[in-house]
C-alpha cells in the first residue's frame, strides 16, 4: 500500500509525499523545511523515512527549500540538467543541492528510485524546464503533472496509464479574464506554456482516463483566479458530460494551497 500527502499546493509552495512500505520520496520541495517539519510530527510521520526529493521544475514555489533539506537530510535531488542549473540561478534558493547530491533524469528514461520505477515526462511550461512524473511501486502507477500550459501526446498517454492522478487544474478563465491581474500575466497564463484551467483539465481527464484510474487530485489552485469548490465543480461537470460520474467511477479531490490533505491511502 502506498501513502500520499500533499503538503501544499499553489504559489505560495508545493510538495507531495509518497511512501511505499518501505521507502518514501517527496516531490518538489517548495514547503518551508520548519513547516514541512511540523507536518510530518502532526502525522506521526519522520522526515527520516524519505530517501529522495524529485524536482518538477525550478520555479521557486517548487525548489526554494530544495537545498537546505537536501543538505540537512542528506537527500539526493532528482531533476533535469536544465532545472539543475536553474536551481543554481534561483536568488530564493538560498542554500543550493550538494554537488554530490544531485542526480539527472532525462524525460522518457525509466530509472530506479530506492523501491520506485520513475519516469519524467516533459510537461510544456515557460520555466527553464519542466517535467512530470510517472512513479511506479509493484502494480500500481502513481502521476503527477503540475504547471502544464496544455496537454501534450506524452502527458495524455501517462494519464491513460495512472491509477492515481495529480493534475493541475490553476483557474477559471472567466475569474482571471475578470480580474485584478495585468493583461501581460492574463495572456502568459492562458498561453501553451502557462497552466491548465478547470475546463482544460477535466477534458484531459475524460478525454484519457482509463477504467483502471481511481482517484484523481486536482492541485496548483490560484488563489486570486480559482476556487477549490468551483475547480471541483467545473471537473466533475466535464467528467459528467462524458458519462463518468465522480463517486461511482472515480474519486475526485482538490488539494488545499497552504495546508495538508490529510492521508490517503493507494492501494
Amino acid at each position: 500500500m502506498l501513502k500520499f500527502i500533499s503538503m501544499g499546493s499553489g504559489s505560495s509552495g508545493n510538495c507531495y509525499y509518497l511512501e511505499s512500505e518501505d521507502d518514501a520520496l517527496l516531490i518538489d520541495a517548495g514547503v518551508g523545511v520548519r513547516g514541512l517539519k511540523k507536518h510530518f510530527r502532526d502525522y506521526g510521520l519522520s522526515l527520516s523515512r524519505v530517501h529522495h526529493i524529485l524536482i518538477t521544475h525550478d520555479h521557486a514555489d517548487h525548489i526554494k527549500s530544495v537545498g537546505s533539506l537536501s543538505n540537512d537530510q542528506h537527500l539526493p535531488v532528482y531533476a533535469t540538467r536544465i532545472v539543475h542549473e536553474g536551481i543554481d540561478r534561483n536568488y530564493c534558493v538560498a542554500k543550493k543541492v550538494a554537488a554530490d547530491l544531485r542526480r539527472y533524469v532525462e524525460p522518457g528514461v525509466p530509472l530506479q528510485v530506492g523501491t520506485f520505477v520513475v519516469t519524467p515526462f516533459t510537461v510544456p511550461h515557460d520555466s527553464s524546464d519542466n517535467v512530470g512524473y510517472e512513479i511506479v511501486a509493484g502494480d500500481v502507477v502513481f502521476c503527477i503533472i503540475t504547471d502544464v500550459g496544455h496537454v501534450t501526446d506524452e502527458i495524455a498517454f501517462r494519464i491513460g496509464r495512472a491509477h492515481y492522478l495529480v493534475i493541475e487544474a490553476n483557474h477559471d478563465v472567466e475569474m482571471l479574464m475578470n480580474g485584478p491581474y495585468p493583461q501581460h500575466l492574463k495572456t502568459r497564463i492562458v498561453s501553451g506554456s502557462g497552466h491548465l484551467n478547470n475546463n482544460l483539465c477535466g477534458e484531459a481527464i475524460a478525454n484519457n482516463m482509463r477504467e483502471h484510474l481511481r482517484h484523481v487530485w486536482l492541485c496548483h489552485l490560484s488563489e486570486e483566479n480559482n476556487h477549490p469548490e468551483l475547480a471541483r465543480k467545473t471537473v466533475e461537470a466535464v467528467l459528467r458530460s462524458y458519462g463518468i460520474i465522480v463517486g461511482k467511477d472515480l474519486q475526485l479531490d482538490v488539494l488545499k494551497r497552504t495546508m495538508p490533505t490529510g492521508i490517503f491511502e493507494l492501494e
